[in-house]
C-alpha cells in the first residue's frame, strides 16, 4: 500500500542530512516539513567530500547538472610524509571512481553543496509536494501524548505534529535526548582546524603554486597529527582540515577562533611547504573540538528515529560523516515511502536494521583511523605506507566496500544507471 497524502514527516534539522533526507522522501510523494534552529538556512564556509556511494544518491535525485556546475573534481589522491613531503602513494581518484563506481568523487564548498539541495526541496517544479522549512525553529520538547503523532515543539511554544519526527539535528542532537536515547558522546582528545585560503595567494607563490596545477587531494601523514587539503570552487579556495592535539580550551569550549599562525605553530618541524601553505590562511580559521559517538543501534522508537550525526557521529578520518548521513537519507526515503503512515514504526525499523551496522562499521574504521594516521616514524608507519601504496583502503574498510554503499532497492538509485562518458 502506496503512502497517502497526507502522510506527514517532521525533520528536526537542516543540514545536508536533513535536507537529503527531505528531498528523497518528497520524490516518494511525502509532505515533509523541516525545522531549523538557526535563523537563516546555510552552511559554513568550508569544503567537503562525497565519495562515490554519496555522490550516487545525490544524482538518483536528478541534481547531476547542477551539482556539475559547483563541483572541483581531485584527479588525484596524494600521501605525503610529513618531514619532507615525499609521496607515499599517487593514486588516480577522479576517472577512477567514475570507472569503477560509475559515480564520482567530487569537492565541494558546503554552501553550495547546501544550496543546491535546499533549491531542490523548494523548487515548486519538482516531483512530490515541496518541502517546507521553518528557520529559527529551536526544538526544546517533544510531545508524545499521541503516539502515532509526534510533536515537535519549539522553544516558541509552536507545535509541529507529523505521522513521523527524524532528528537530524546533529552531534549534540536535541531529538536524541528526547526520545530518551542512550548517551553515547565520546571526546576523541584531538580538534580540527578549518580554513579555507584564498586560491590566488596559492597560485601567487611560487613554494605553493603546484596545488594549483593539478587538482589533487591531499593528505600529509606525521607522528600525532594530520593534515589534508584540496581545491574547491574550481580553484578559488584552497580547502584545509589540520587535525591535532586538542588544547583544554577547545576541549572545553568546542570550538575557538584561531590564526594563520596557530595553524603553522600546530605542525613545527614540518616540510616547508606546509607553513608556505597555511601562512596565507586569512580570518577564516576556526578551531574545534572531536567528538564522536561509540556504535549504537538505538536509533528508533516507535514513529521518531534519527539521522546523520545524531545516531553515528564519527571522527574525520573516514571524510564520510554527510556521506552516511545521505545513505541514511536514501534508506529511509525507501522504507518510509513503501508504507502508510500505520505501518511507519516498522518502515523505520527496517531502516535502522540496514543502516545502523553499515555506519557502525564506518565510525569504528574511523575511530581506527586517528591511530592509523598518526603513527610516530617506525614499522607501523612503514607498514601503513606500504598499505596507502596499494589503495585498498586504509585501517579496516575497503574502498570497494566503503565507495559501493548501502545496498539500495531502487534499482535507478544503484551504480548503473549514471554512466560517465570518458
Amino acid at each position: 500500500m502506496a503512502p497517502s497524502q497526507s502522510y506527514e514527516v517532521t525533520i528536526v534539522g537542516g543540514g545536508l542530512g536533513g535536507l537529503t533526507a527531505a528531498l528523497a522522501l518528497r520524490h516518494r510523494g511525502l509532505r515533509v516539513t523541516v525545522l531549523e534552529q538557526a535563523p537563516r538556512l546555510g552552511e559554513v564556509g568550508a569544503g567537503i567530500q562525497t565519495a562515490p556511494n554519496a555522490s550516487r544518491i545525490l544524482l538518483g535525485l536528478g541534481l547531476r547538472g547542477q551539482l556539475e556546475a559547483i563541483r572541483t573534481e581531485p584527479l588525484d589522491q596524494v600521501r605525503r610524509r610529513w618531514q619532507d613531503g615525499s609521496v607515499v602513494a599517487l593514486t588516480p581518484l577522479g576517472q577512477f571512481c567514475k570507472d569503477r563506481f560509475n559515480a564520482p568523487y567530487w569537492h565541494y564548498h558546503r554552501a553550495d553543496l547546501h544550496r543546491v539541495i535546499m533549491d531542490a526541496c523548494l523548487d515548486p517544479a519538482g516531483p512530490g509536494p515541496v518541502v517546507a522549512v521553518h528557520t529559527a525553529s529551536r526544538v526544546a520538547g517533544l510531545d508524545r501524548t499521541r503516539p502515532e503523532r509526534p510533536v515537535a515543539v519549539t522553544d516558541d511554544g509552536r507545535r509541529f505534529a507529523g505521522d513521523v519526527l527524524i532528528g537530524a539535528d546533529g552531534v549534540r542532537s536535541r531529538v536524541r535526548e528526547l526520545m530518551g536515547a542512550p548517551d553515547t558522546l565520546l571526546f576523541s582528545g584531538e580538534m580540527a582546524y578549518r580554513a579555507l585560503i584564498p586560491g590566488e595567494l596559492i597560485a601567487a607563490d611560487p613554494a605553493t603554486r603546484w596545488l594549483v596545477d593539478r587538482f589533487q587531494s591531499t593528505i600529509w601523514y606525521g607522528p600525532g597529527r594530520h593534515l589534508v587539503h584540496y581545491m574547491i570552487r574550481g580553484g578559488e579556495f584552497l580547502n584545509v582540515v589540520a587535525c591535532v592535539p586538542c588544547t583544554e580550551e577547545v576541549a572545553r569550549k568546542w570550538t575557538v577562533p584561531a590564526t594563520a599562525q596557530d595553524l603553522v605553530d600546530a605542525f613545527p618541524g614540518w616540510d616547508d611547504r606546509v607553513p608556505a601553505m597555511l601562512s596565507k590562511a586569512k580570518e577564516s580559521v576556526s578551531c574545534f573540538a572531536l567528538y564522536h559517538r561509540r556504535r549504537d543501534p538505538v536509533w528508533a522508537d516507535g514513529h521518531v528515529a534519527l539521522l546523520g550525526d545524531a545516531c553515528h557521529a564519527m571522527l574525520p578520518y573516514q571524510a564520510q560523516g554527510a556521506s552516511q548521513a545521505m545513505e541514511d537519507a536514501a534508506v529511509l526515503a525507501e522504507e518510509l515511502g513503501a508504507v502508510p503512515a500505520a505501518d511507519a514504526p516498522a518502515a523505520l525499523h527496517r531502516y535502522v536494521a540496514r543502516r545502523a551496522r553499515h555506519a557502525g562499521m564506518v565510525q569504528d574504521a574511523s575511530l581506527r583511523n586517528k591511530t592509523f594516521y598518526h603513527y610516530p616514524d617506525g614499522p607501523e608507519q612503514r607498514d601503513r605506507d606500504d598499505r596507502l601504496r596499494r589503495f585498498e583502503g586504509e585501517s579496516d574498510l575497503s574502498y570497494d566496500w566503503l565507495w559501493r554503499g548501502t545496498p539500495l532497492n531502487d534499482p535507478d538509485e544503484i551504480a548503473f544507471s549514471y554512466p560517465f562518458a570518458r
